[in-house]
């Protein structure tokens, strides 16, 4: 890859940087809270890089002012709907994803995925 090209986009790599923080957080930590954090940040990423896939250069948003209809004066609406839509469903996913965390951990007394699952299986037998 280009070192011009990658300071061109130095957004776009920004937020897969973002995503791969979230993701490793995700996939490495133990603590149900730190994974919760991670999803968010995974989360947060994707709407940056929609965000800047949908924004263009010079345009407005799509907002008819001054009589100006031309499609070429403002930028495509679809993109900023679907970040909007995903914060929506993002904070309502933590929401439940930190009271199901909540209830565990009334259980359990821990929040180490580890330790509930051999309680779990101790449970079992």
């Amino acid at each position: 890859m280009n070192l011009a090209n990658l300071l061109n986009n130095y957004e776009e790599a920004v937020a897969m940087i973002l995503f791969g923080i979230g993701f490793s957080n995700l996939l490495l930590q133990k603590n149900l809270i730190k994974k919760i954090i991670g999803l968010n940040i995974m989360d947060s990423s994707m709407y940056l890089f929609l965000a800047l896939k949908g924004y263009i250069n010079g345009r407005k948003a799509p907002i008819v002012t001054d009589g100006v209809q031309s499609v070429e004066a403002y930028i495509n609406p679809i993109p900023s709907g679907l970040v909007l839509t995903g914060i929506v469903v993002s904070v309502s996913v933590t929401a439940l994803m930190l009271s199901l965390t909540i209830r565990l951990y009334r259980r359990y007394h821990t929040l180490d995925l580890d330790e509930i699952s051999t309680r779990l299986k101790k449970e079992g037998m």
